[in-house]
């Protein structure tokens, strides 16, 4: 079958071409993109694309802008197949996290890919990066999508969205997916490892519109302030603490530290632990240091990346969930962002 494919340009380094005239850096004409990118004529679909006005920088990247990215997706979803969005690197595995839990029962394909070198760079990586999101997103089976769900594609890998952070802001290979492999590696053929994507579910798309972003990251490291701490868990509206803790879930065990912690959890304010460490999970209660935030309340998101974290804090305060009942779906498993040990 011929797919249909919408290319989504946010902004970010990928769609930058040089002007030959002036070498300034100018927007990637989409228009023209067949002209720019020939091979592409070789391909079993038809490409339109939709650009932002203005373009964005990943660096500016917020709520808003998500709801309105979800909103072209939502408005074109029965036109087309796939849809590849092109997304700068620093923030894309914010967007890709928040998208996923935002587009519930997503059954298409919704590719997010970028680059470190703009395409009109000679030895830009965002052509190849570009091509192979195309394909991706148009790979279908028996009338089916091999990849119906949030993912980011990225130096010839293929990773669940709400698994990943950026971790190299020079190489090519940007992205890390630490604790899940990937859905595909694409070689001389594109091998897709199928039994570890989601599934589709054939409901009716419902797009969540709804994000709260009274949420804020305290990080660990030695030698934390009394007030540090403090002032981050007395911002007036907090209603979620993304914890990041040492390795397992490890956190000081100093009785000011942890009397913080207690009288925010009594205020309502609802802590996430999640690891600092790129691969592991927080395992609550494996050693002394965790076994006291347990003590006191604080929600262990086992193998979750902050990035996730953020973004799923977000979608469920502004669903409007009781404390209760957030803290149980933090840790429950909704797009498969994080694995229950």
């Amino acid at each position: 079958m011929e797919s249909n494919i919408l290319v989504i340009y946010t902004g970010g380094t990928i769609g930058m071409i040089q002007n030959p005239a002036t070498g300034a850096l100018t927007p990637f004409n989409f228009d023209a993109l067949y002209s720019h990118i020939p091979v592409l004529q070789n391909f079993n679909c038809k490409i339109d694309s939709y650009c932002f006005e203005p373009l964005i920088d990943s660096s500016n990247m917020n709520p808003g802008f998500w709801v309105k990215l979800a909103g072209v997706i939502e408005e074109n979803y029965e036109k087309y197949d796939g849809f590849v969005v092109l997304h700068g690197t620093d923030t894309m595995a914010y967007t890709a996290s928040v998208l996923s839990f935002m587009l519930e029962n997503l059954n298409k394909p919704v590719v997010f890919t970028g680059s470190q070198l703009p395409m009109g760079v000679l030895r830009t990586d965002g052509r190849e990066n570009f091509i192979n999101a195309i394909e991706i997103a148009g790979a279908y089976e028996d009338e089916t999508p091999i990849v119906p769900e949030v993912s980011i594609c990225f130096e010839n890998r293929l990773m669940r969205g709400n698994r990943t952070n950026k971790f190299n802001a020079e190489n090519f290979n940007a992205f890390l997916s630490g604790n899940y492999p990937l859905l595909a590696q694409v070689g001389v053929h594109i091998k897709y490892n199928r039994q570890y994507i989601l599934k589709p579910n054939f409901k009716k798309l419902k797009v969540h519109r709804n994000l709260d972003s009274n949420v804020a990251i305290l990080k660990l490291f030695p030698g934390i302030s009394e007030n540090v701490v403090k002032s981050i868990l007395n911002i007036e509206g907090l209603k979620a603490l993304i914890l990041e803790t040492y390795g397992a879930g490890n956190a000081p065990t100093d009785k000011w530290f942890l009397n913080a912690l207690s009288e925010a959890n009594n205020r309502g304010i609802t802590i996430f632990n999640v690891t600092q460490c790129k691969g592991g999970s927080v395992e609550m209660g494996k050693y002394e240091t965790s076994a006291h935030l347990g003590g006191i309340g604080v929600v262990g998101g086992f193998d979750i990346t902050t990035e996730s974290a953020i973004a799923k804090a977000m979608y469920l305060l502004g669903e409007g969930y009781s404390n209760g009942r957030l803290r149980e779906l933090l840790q429950t498993p909704l797009r498969g962002e994080l694995t229950v040990e």
